[in-house]
């Protein structure tokens, strides 16, 4: 079993995932079913995939798993966008989050291909 903790992706996107949370409680509360639910899903599932592939046994297993964490990431980079676009984040506070979010993406990519190579 690996040791989630250890990984540089698992630490930027339990960052990613504060962040979400404090950015998201100013959203309109009529949104709190809507795009801030999937924004947070989005957002959560990134670190908990990358835990639950730590958990497996196989190296195909951990790396599926954090292939839909690198998925969710992208999801969230457009719900991020989409936020802006209805005035829901400012641009100060997309200046805060969307750096963290492709800065995972990047080290989170960095890690599936460096396992893909062997």
């Amino acid at each position: 079993m690996r040791d989630h903790t250890k990984l540089k992706a698992f630490e930027l996107a339990d960052e990613v995932v504060l962040l979400v949370y404090g950015l998201t409680a100013r959203f309109p509360k009529e949104e709190l079913y809507g795009l801030t639910s999937q924004i947070r899903r989005a957002a959560i599932s990134v670190p908990s995939n990358i835990v639950e592939g730590c958990a497996r046994d196989s190296q195909a297993d951990y790396l599926r798993f954090l292939h839909m964490a690198f998925g969710s990431l992208r999801e969230l980079h457009y719900q991020l966008s989409l936020a802006k676009r209805l005035d829901f984040l400012s641009n100060e506070n997309l200046l805060i989050i969307e750096p963290k979010v492709t800065e995972t993406e990047k080290v989170l990519n960095g890690l599936i291909q460096a396992l893909k190579k062997g």
